[in-house]
């Protein structure tokens, strides 16, 4: 059994570095319950390992995603009632189309249902069989829209990107010299577009400098060639850049958003991270003609060009949303809770990826489980625990979600404990804590997994796995072993026993 920092010794040292009150209060509030370890070991056993096929009703706290997980403002649902539900021509689309040039300044607004169908989009206009698109290690939907167009993702990531331990604050960083490489010995045209990713998923959530934006802008356009953002968490990446970039700490967060909005040629947004909705996202560019091959493309697969996959009231939410992503306090906030969350974690000696990230805590799998090989499934195993010890879920971020048929796999093995904005309390993320702290106590004991089943695109969404052996019973001590004995309405526990 590995010996780590104690739960109770972590909680004295962290008493006076508290949470500062987020900027909101809650207003409604959603019923959660804690199975029963029995229980819980049956859901993940009929869930084949896999956290994504959990029932959600199964699940404590849900660090799956911060995608459309988010809580709604009451500006945002009061701007759903003015919908305007129209096929064509609806208000709500020219109120998101102004909102979007506010911010951002780009002048053409392509709506998608979501992230991937925006991804989906610009490769469909730009990729073509041979194309090429460099970036700053990849997205598992990002590469998987640009392969299946017949383009080829080529990474020209900074060495820290790989680094899980480096201090390095800018990770998201291109590295300049790879890409120029790229760039020089491609044939004319065979550079679909360049893509640069806001607080980099894949790395742990890790911004990129303003510095090497420019620098980056600046070879696009000595090569001629389009430079488009994954601008999901720009919000986060701008408060970054005014934290830890020299010369930007006096700077607003809108104005470094839209500085860093303004080296690129447009960029793709999944607005159901920032933005707070539950659906919605958008191509954005400045370029008429590439404006008119989405708008062709969106008709196709997404909807009409004054929608694009959403409703009327999805607009108006995303709106408004957009424009609350700008509130450095509230940006502030939340990615506070993903520091208190990993400084807990790292004065207990969980190993995590450094700097912590914007939007969720990245466990090292390989460091916290080293008696398994990689074949074994480190990160999918981990998350596994992670559920059975506390009904917490959260995703893995390594070979299963990397690795693409039988092509050799070196990238990062990582469990991601992702932070859904304005939802979760301080308490709920002491849970976390001590549920990672206690797996991390038993972490000799716990098996590997053999893939059972496997999808042909995007496996980490619904493959499944069993045990290599049983798992050891990780409940933590004290838990109630009867369901419905602790159940939560505001986030502290309260026990149903009179």
């Amino acid at each position: 059994m590995r010996r780590v920092t104690g739960v109770a010794t972590m909680r004295t040292m962290r008493s006076m570095e508290r949470l500062t009150p987020p900027p909101w209060k809650a207003k409604v509030v959603e019923p959660i319950e804690l199975r029963s370890p029995a229980e819980r070991r049956i859901a993940i056993g009929n869930a084949g390992f896999n956290t994504f096929l959990l029932r959600s009703e199964d699940v404590f706290v849900d660090l799956l995603t911060d995608s459309g997980t988010s809580a709604l403002s009451q500006e945002q649902r009061a701007a759903m009632e003015l919908g305007d539900e129209a096929y064509a021509g609806s208000r709500s689309f020219f109120r998101l189309e102004q909102a979007v040039r506010e911010v951002f300044g780009y002048r053409y607004v392509i709506p998608a249902h979501q992230g991937r169908g925006a991804e989906h989009l610009l490769a469909r206009a730009l990729v073509g069989p041979g194309s090429k698109v460099p970036s700053n290690l990849y997205f598992t939907t990002s590469r998987e829209h640009v392969e299946l167009a017949g383009g080829v993702w080529e990474d020209v990531a900074v060495d820290e990107a790989r680094e899980p331990a480096s201090p390095f604050p800018f990770k998201g960083n291109i590295d300049l010299a790879r890409l120029e490489e790229a760039l020089a010995r491609a044939a004319p045209g065979e550079i679909a577009y360049v893509r640069q990713e806001a607080c980099l998923n894949m790395a742990g959530g890790q911004p990129f400098s303003i510095e090497n934006l420019a620098a980056v802008r600046e070879l696009t356009r000595r090569h001629a060639v389009p430079f488009i953002l994954d601008a999901t968490r720009i919000s986060e990446n701008a408060l970054f850049v005014k934290e830890c970039e020299p010369g930007y700490a006096e700077r607003s967060l809108p104005e470094l958003i839209r500085m860093i909005a303004d080296h690129a040629d447009g960029a793709i947004f999944s607005s159901k991270k920032d933005h707070f909705v539950p659906i919605g996202g958008l191509v954005a560019v400045n370029d008429v003609e590439l404006a008119r091959k989405l708008r062709e493309q969106v008709v196709v697969y997404e909807g009409f060009p004054h929608y694009g996959g959403m409703a009327g009231h999805d607009m108006e939410a995303l709106a408004q949303g957009i424009r609350e992503s700008t509130d450095e306090r509230i940006v502030s906030a939340y990615v506070a809770q993903a520091r208190y969350l990993g400084g807990v974690l790292e004065e207990a000696g969980v190993p995590i990826v450094l700097p912590i990230g914007a939007h969720a805590v990245f466990v090292d799998a390989r460091r916290f489980l080293p008696q398994l090989r990689l074949e074994e499934f480190p990160a999918q195993t981990l998350a596994a625990a992670f559920y059975l010890a506390g009904g917490v879920r959260s995703m893995e971020r390594g070979i299963v979600s990397g690795q693409h048929g039988s092509e050799p796999y070196d990238g990062l093995e990582l469990v991601r404990l992702t932070l859904p904005r304005r939802v979760y309390t301080q308490e709920h993320l002491t849970w976390v804590a001590d549920v990672v702290i206690h797996v991390l106590r038993h972490a000799d004991e716990i098996p590997g997994l053999r893939m059972t089943y496997e999808p042909e695109h995007l496996r980490f969404f619904q493959a499944r796995f069993a045990p290599l052996a049983r798992f050891p019973e990780l409940a933590i001590e004290g838990e109630p072993a009867t369901r419905g004995a602790q159940k939560t309405v505001t986030g502290v526990p309260i026990s149903t026993k009179r």
